[in-house]
């Protein structure tokens, strides 16, 4: 039995941070669901880029579409909207299975409304109606205009995956939102069991931001901090969302049929290669999680990986090395923010890109 059924058997979900038409047409994406548990998908443009770029799939119908199509993200979402629907018609059982809990496959909006709430909210209605798949997550990133998107979007019924989260302040003001949208759909009579929402904090790219500035303060306590601020982060995050979701406070909304919002381990590739490639896999397994990891992280962990219930342990040490870093002036908000904005940048770029090749 694969390994990845192991973590499954905890109480965590292992999505794949990639999708193509190669991986769904040579059966690839089918394999690892019926042997690794593959219970979700999350694509961005980054790595719909990618896969224009290597997949030979795509050739015919971008010629087909460069002539009929003179508008550059039309050809892109013709494109990508097949592979988005082949993938949840293959996780629908999923889906079936765990009564609407997993099986799910994000679909993100264009980076260019990122802070645009008005525009992100009818992008979001728009996928979602072309997709017409009932395990479709759209993808918004977790700005301060996201956020205001989020909440109404939640309020409409709608399902969705807020992307993009770097801090512990913006994935409180994310769990924050999704309850007043509840709230809101609550008091005007719409039904909440439908409602699928997932908080993806990222996490690879703390460390490589937070160890930079800490190899230049150049002392003994800096150096021992490497390499512990995304797990400290994501530790702490989930004690917040026990708070809330596991507390009088959701305890309505969960009578009344609504989910928790759980969150998702993103940027779970190893950069630092003095670190394990399974760093961010193996700290960070519980209950009601969802971890989505890159094709080498998935083969690393299939092939030594060790899956145990670790996310509860840890969390004084967790509280003591969050304190250490705002000690040493690292202010981990800020941070947050900035790699927010960097991580939009990327994704612009590589949408850009895409435009320009499809």
């Amino acid at each position: 039995m694969s390994m990845l059924r192991n973590v499954n058997a905890l109480g965590q979900s292992i999505w794949l941070d990639n999708l193509s038409r190669t991986l769904l047409r040579e059966g690839g994406l089918q394999n690892l669901i019926e042997v690794d548990g593959i219970s979700g998908v999350t694509s961005n443009p980054s790595i719909f880029q990618k896969a224009l770029a290597d997949s030979p799939y795509y050739r015919d119908d971008l010629a087909r579409l460069k002539a009929t199509e003179p508008d550059a993200e039309k050809r892109y979402e013709a494109l990508v909207i097949p592979d988005i629907q082949a993938a949840c018609d293959l996780l629908h059982a999923t889906f079936e299975r765990t009564h609407g809990d997993d099986g799910y496959v994000s679909l993100e909006v264009s980076p260019h409304l990122a802070h645009d709430s008005e525009g992100s909210m009818t992008a979001a209605r728009r996928l979602a109606a072309a997709v017409n798949r009932p395990n479709l997550l759209i993808k918004i990133p977790g700005t301060p205009a996201g956020l205001i998107a989020f909440e109404q979007l939640v309020s409409e019924g709608y399902s969705i995956n807020i992307t993009l989260l770097f801090s512990l302040r913006q994935t409180v003001r994310i769990f924050e939102a999704y309850i007043r949208g509840l709230k809101q759909r609550q008091a005007q009579g719409g039904k909440l069991d439908s409602i699928k929402a997932v908080a993806s904090l990222f996490l690879s790219r703390v460390d490589t931001l937070v160890d930079q500035r800490l190899a230049n303060m150049n002392n003994d306590a800096a150096q021992a901090l490497q390499g512990r601020a995304a797990l400290c982060i994501a530790k702490l995050a989930y004690q917040r969302y026990l708070d809330l979701f596991h507390s009088p406070i959701f305890a309505e909304l969960t009578h009344a049929g609504a989910r928790p919002q759980y969150l998702l381990w993103a940027s779970t590739g190893t950069k630092n290669p003095a670190y394990s490639d399974v760093k961010y896999l193996e700290p960070l397994i519980g209950k009601e999680t969802i971890n989505t990891v890159p094709d080498a992280t998935l083969g690393a962990f299939r092939q030594h990986g060790k899956a145990a219930n670790t996310l509860s342990e840890g969390i004084g040490e967790a509280e003591a090395d969050y304190r250490a870093l705002e000690t040493l002036g690292l202010d981990l908000n800020e941070i947050g923010d900035t790699l927010q904005n960097d991580g939009l940048k990327l994704f612009a770029d590589a949408y850009e890109k895409l435009l320009t090749s499809s």
